[in-house]
């Protein structure tokens, strides 16, 4: 139907517009002026505008081929408009019918590639990993119309029909399109997961001398591309790798060459290698091609095929004895080539040797005054109030500068307010009076120091009304290192010359500074972990830059500073020898790989003890599956993770979806080793830090007796005989058969000390008196790990002794992982590992007066109750004065009486009933 309109006669003549007439066939417009077509845009769309006899009609407005006629009639207008706005309708229909065509074509597409990924995935009997899942959601497309519009167009009676195809066909597509996919997936491999449990019976049943439990099977068949699993001490970890290598290679996923499996050690990888072989052995597979190997020697290999050169790695890179004595003589020829590296070592050695607590914090005490009051020795052998004190005592000991600590002042100043006022410290050559402040950047004490500005202004008073010469220094300077140059350039001003010097003689009652060998341990350790975590020196100098200001930045500065030469004369040591060590050879394996200069030969990639993991092996196993279609599977427990001294940093595991990508974390929960009520025991233990991974632990193993049991004892001397009666009691419960005999017709008894040292609370002669029925064995905490025995003793659950309150020195901050929140998370983990050795029971002895924390933590949650040895129940009373004393019974002079077992810190003695009656 055809369309048109044109001017009056008078409105023509009036606006002087040539005869035209304007036609609408179709959707496009068509214009004729004087007879003649002109042409017009397909898009072209008239415009109006009213006059006020006639309407303008205007046409591309704007434009070079823009046209404007007048006297068009205003009752034709209205209808052109009436026409425009339905012709601006059906346009906007039939593009809404276009780009729905358009994009139900797009949705059919990706649901038919979508189909034929899944299709594939089925036909091949693989599971539909993340990585497939994200490669289709990726390639996903954009629809130009929103899923709403799309069905409103297909819910329109009059334009379904135009829509592509049968309608119940297009209702499938858009409703599949809009379905969860996640889930859809999800569901898809939860179903192949049942079929393979059944399919893979007969291999997961025989892999291993028992049946795979339903959580190992489970974490074997899913074959996602990064999978993570969490298993509990004594849940089978092993089992669940080497069943893993033999299901990939049965089913045909991954050929066994292409398959690795890295553990720590070559002790480790040689288990692994025995138990796959004859676990293959068993299943009449070829275990030939399937390789168990440590980090270290897969890193070598890598390197050698990636630049054509084997690299070495010399004994002394190895060997922790050669490696420290090979540190030691870099360091050495470091003196001997620079006075200033010497007098900064020397004076890290005599003056900061160890760090500050923070300000206003607890004192660290080396002793105790007789009034109860704490002390830290200097160099020199004063008894100072601080450690901050002691250090400006020994930086001005090590400079040679004359002092007096807190002599009394000059002058009488005693009052009913004030005691003789002591300074800190005197320059007895030049009359300086010198006080250090607990002040904070902003010139604040603590809050707790009551009074302390008050007493402060007192001093200053008396200096000015005395007219005697007084410096001030803070504990801000102190702790940023302006307060040596402060203090420096006052003394010298004044005459003092400041003369360093190492090997000034120290006096016999002196504290002992910190030794070179401790030195150097420490600075061994900050090598591996700064390589390990791919640090530059510029990396943990912004680190240090980064430093809170209330941290004893400048120690960590001297420290970088020593550092930095000695990790150069290291590197230069390797490099004249074309050597490398361990942490490089990590790193420089994953380096070949990330930029390609190497290609993984691995499609599946097995991480055992992976809470152990550092970056540097975390970057390496994230390299080795980086390329498309590869797999990662590491098993470990954080709850476990106890090598943070060794590189080892457990937010690899924790944080594994951040470092690996998308996947899953599987948990082994069912435990074969530990009694339930064990287990019960040490997971509420260990799962106070709530940023250790959550798991359910449940035992199918048989309780035979108490599970904890703690002794406790006079004295510390008194505990290895304690030990022995201890043994006697069990080696009789075995004769008697009130207890069955272990897996080798003995009962396995683990020492497990928190040091080496606490070897010497076993039994010396246990092997003649209980040979016969025990098997004793020492081995420290850390050892210890994943080892198991029927009864596990832990020797000294003493304070300050496990846990070890001692943290790492803080200068390895600069180069370590970052620290965990939760207080003694390491030492916590370690006494889980140490309570999760057991089969049957743990026995713990302490000393009266000297409980671990630890121990008192599972005390106060009713976990057991501490005893003598006859099992008489042992009742310890806090004391009311202290913090961590209790009342014990001493012998005096004139007879026994009680006290604090903190004397002479606490001097706190209960009130007997006679001198309560002389009082009354």
């Amino acid at each position: 139907m055809t369309h048109h309109w044109t001017p009056s006669y008078w409105g023509r003549r009036i606006t002087r517009s040539p005869h035209w007439q304007l036609r609408l066939a179709g959707q496009q417009f068509e214009l004729y002026i004087d007879g003649a077509l002109h042409p017009l845009p397909a898009t072209a769309s008239p415009s109006l505008r009213r006059g006020l006899l006639w309407s303008e009609l205007q046409l591309c407005p704007g434009q070079a081929q823009a046209v404007r006629l007048g006297g068009l009639p205003h009752a034709q207008a209205r209808t052109l408009r009436q026409a425009l706005r339905q012709l601006e309708q059906d346009r906007q229909q039939d593009q809404r019918l276009a780009d729905s065509c358009a994009a139900l074509e797009q949705v059919q597409h990706w649901l038919a590639l979508a189909d034929a990924q899944l299709q594939q995935a089925d036909a091949q009997h693989r599971w539909f990993t993340q990585e497939q899942q994200q490669a289709l959601l990726q390639r996903r497309p954009a629809l130009p119309v929103e899923e709403a519009a799309l069905w409103a167009v297909f819910d329109d009676p009059a334009l379904r029909p135009l829509l592509p195809g049968p309608p119940a066909q297009i209702e499938d597509a858009l409703t599949r399109w809009s379905s969860d996919w996640a889930s859809t997936w999800e569901q898809r491999n939860q179903a192949y997961l049942q079929r393979e449990l059944v399919q893979a019976g007969e291999l997961l049943d025989q892999v291993e001398r028992q049946p795979l439990t339903d959580e190992q099977a489970r974490a074997v068949i899913c074959f996602d591309n990064r999978v993570q699993v969490v298993a509990a001490a004594g849940s089978g970890k092993t089992s669940t790798l080497v069943a893993k290598a033999a299901y990939a290679v049965d089913r045909g996923l991954v050929p066994p060459e292409r398959i690795v499996m890295l553990a720590f050690n070559k002790d480790a990888a040689g288990e692994l290698q025995q138990r796959t072989e004859q676990a293959f052995a068993r299943l009449g597979l070829d275990a030939q091609a399937v390789q168990a190997r440590t980090f270290h020697a897969l890193g070598r290999q890598i390197i050698g095929k990636a630049t054509g050169r084997m690299p070495d790695v010399p004994d002394w890179a190895v060997d922790a004895a050669q490696g420290f004595h090979q540190l030691a003589e870099l360091i050495d020829r470091l003196k001997d080539r620079s006075l200033h590296f010497r007098t900064q070592w020397d004076m890290f050695r005599l003056v900061f040797g160890r760090d500050l607590p923070p300000l206003g914090g607890a004192l660290s005490a080396d002793g105790w005054d007789a009034d109860g009051s704490g002390y830290v020795r200097t160099l020199r052998g004063e008894r100072v109030r601080s450690i901050e004190e002691c250090v400006i005592a020994d930086w001005l000991f090590y400079n040679g500068v004359d002092y007096n600590y807190e002599r009394h002042y000059e002058f009488d100043t005693a009052t009913d307010q004030y005691r003789q006022y002591r300074p800190d410290f005197h320059y007895p050559g030049i009359g300086l009076y010198h006080e250090h402040l607990a002040l904070d950047a902003q010139g604040n004490a603590p809050a707790h120091f009551d009074g302390y500005l008050d007493s402060l202004q007192w001093k200053r008073q008396e200096h000015a009304r005395r007219g005697t010469d007084l410096v001030e220094t803070t504990s801000h300077q102190l702790r940023s290192g302006a307060l040596f140059t402060h203090l420096g350039q006052a003394l010298t001003r004044r005459g003092i010359v400041l003369d360093p010097n190492p090997d000034r003689e120290l006096p016999g009652d002196g504290a002992r500074p910190m030794p070179d060998t401790e030195l150097i341990a420490l600075l061994r350790t900050f090598i591996s972990h700064a390589k390990s975590n791919a640090l530059s020196m510029e990396d943990m100098a912004q680190r240090l830059r980064a430093m809170p200001e209330d941290q004893y930045k400048h120690r960590h500065r001297l420290f970088l500073e020593l550092a930095t030469p000695i990790l150069h004369a290291w590197d230069e040591a390797l490099a004249a020898v074309h050597g490398i060590d361990f942490e490089d050879m990590l790193n420089q394996a994953a380096e070949h790989l990330e930029q390609g200069r190497y290609s993984s030969p691995y499609d599946l990639v097995m991480a055992d003890e992976f809470q152990d993991a550092s970056r540097a092996r975390a970057r390496l196993c994230r390299a080795l599956v980086q390329a498309p279609g590869r797999h990662l599977f590491a098993v470990g427990d954080d709850w476990q993770s106890i090598n943070r001294f060794a590189g080892a940093d457990v937010s690899v595991m924790t944080g594994f979806v951040d470092w690996f990508g998308q996947g899953r974390v599987l948990k082994l929960e069912q435990t074969f080793r530990c009694p339930q009520a064990l287990c019960d025991v040490s997971s509420g233990f260990i799962t106070r830090n709530p940023a250790q991974l959550p798991k359910q632990v449940c035992s199918v193993t048989a309780a035979h007796g108490p599970v904890l049991q703690a002794f406790q004892v006079a004295v510390r001397e008194q505990i290895c005989d304690a030990i022995g009666q201890y043994l006697l009691q069990v080696q009789r419960q075995l004769l008697s058969g009130q207890m069955a005999p272990g897996r080798n017709g003995k009962l396995s008894i683990f020492v497990l000390g928190r040091y080496n040292a606490d070897r010497s609370f076993v039994p010396p002669n246990w092997q003649a008196r209980f040979g016969q029925q025990l098997d004793v064995r020492f081995l420290t905490a850390h050892r210890a790990k994943g080892a198991e025995a029927d009864v596990v003793i832990l020797p000294a659950m003493l304070e300050r002794s496990f846990p070890n309150t001692r943290a790492d020195d803080p200068v390895l901050a600069l180069a370590m992982p970052h620290a965990e929140h939760w207080p003694l998370a390491e030492e916590r983990r370690l006494f889980y590992v140490a309570l999760t050795r057991a089969r049957r029971t743990v026995a713990m002895f302490s000393v009266r007066g000297k409980r671990s924390p630890f121990l008192a933590e599972l005390i106060a949650d009713g976990a057991l109750q501490v005893t003598a040895l006859d099992g008489q129940p042992i009742q310890e009373h806090p004391c009311p004065a202290c913090d961590g004393g209790v009342i014990v019974q001493r012998s005096g002079a004139y007879g026994s009486f009680q006290s604090c077992s903190g004397y002479p810190r606490c001097r706190y003695k209960p009130a007997t009933a006679a001198s309560q009656a002389v009082r009354a």
